[in-house]
């Protein structure tokens, strides 16, 4: 019991800090369906739950704020963010982020093609004189990130990625396959557009806080408290819920097919 006297009282400084005068743990993400996004305003998606849900159950009040990526680098890098949803692990990040030692899911990245000009792909020799669409501030493993036979060009959202490879101006686009299945589902977009079975890499997704935001312990209580949902049925009837709604947007019906065409001509265009 005196061992841990010490650790409680310092979380619960920790927390005192963060709530008074109504303060809020600052987080920052970018839509990421199905893990975060915005739907009518309302926040969704698996890892968004389960983060809220970890830090009501910490007594933690947060402020929540979906921006582009690499705002919400910049955010981190300038302190007017105490921390981030669904950023991976990395050597230059880790020296500026603490991360619990327990992720909130795994991402598996894979190259994604039109129908009508399809590429084949094995390895990243395979993408010798292509272009790739990608999104700014994501990081697709070493190999990919570093080669320099082929071309990556950005745009502004996932959905203007799949508006450009839909009209030739990109080769293939690459993300996490679920979110690209999704996307694929939300644009109408099926049939037209298919990932390739091979992987690039698989990446662990984390909530991270900064360094020296005294955010030390409140960073283990969360991975503690993430384990334990894990643990619960309520872990297991959310991921079964999200791949529920996973399949009912493979319906075509449920957006018309002029509408699916308005959708992606105004993605890509705000690519341009």
């Amino acid at each position: 019991m005196p061992a841990i006297a010490p650790f409680l009282t310092a979380l619960l400084l920790t927390c005192l800090s963060l709530t008074a005068y109504g303060e809020k743990l600052r987080i920052v993400t970018e839509p990421w369906a199905p893990y975060v996004y915005l739907e009518n305003g309302k926040a969704k998606g698996i890892d968004y739950e389960i983060t809220a849900l970890v830090f009501q159950r910490l007594g933690i009040d947060v402020q929540w704020e979906f921006l582009p990526w690499k705002r919400c680098l910049a955010m981190l890098d300038k302190g007017e963010a105490d921390g981030v949803l669904d950023i991976f692990l990395t050597s230059e990040r880790d020296a500026q982020l603490l991360y619990p030692n327990e992720p909130l899911s795994d991402v598996e990245f894979v190259l994604f093609t039109a129908n009508a000009r399809p590429h084949r792909f094995t390895t990243l020799d395979d993408l010798k004189g292509l272009t790739v669409g990608i999104s700014p501030g994501y990081f697709y493993g070493r190999d990919f990130m570093d080669a320099t036979t082929f071309k990556r060009e950005g745009a502004p959202t996932h959905e203007a990625n799949f508006g450009k490879l839909i009209r030739g101006r990109v080769d293939l686009v690459i993300t996490d396959r679920r979110v690209g299945e999704r996307a694929i589902q939300t644009l109408g977009l099926q049939g037209q557009v298919s990932a390739l079975p091979a992987v690039i890499s698989r990446e662990k997704q984390y909530l991270a806080v900064r360094r020296g935001a005294g955010m030390d312990l409140l960073i283990q209580r969360f991975a503690a408290e993430l384990r334990r949902f894990k643990r619960e049925p309520a872990y297991t009837e959310l991921l079964a819920r999200y791949a529920s709604d996973s399949e009912t947007l493979k319906k075509p019906e449920n957006t018309p097919k002029a509408a699916r065409s308005e959708t992606v001509e105004q993605h890509e265009s705000s690519a341009l």
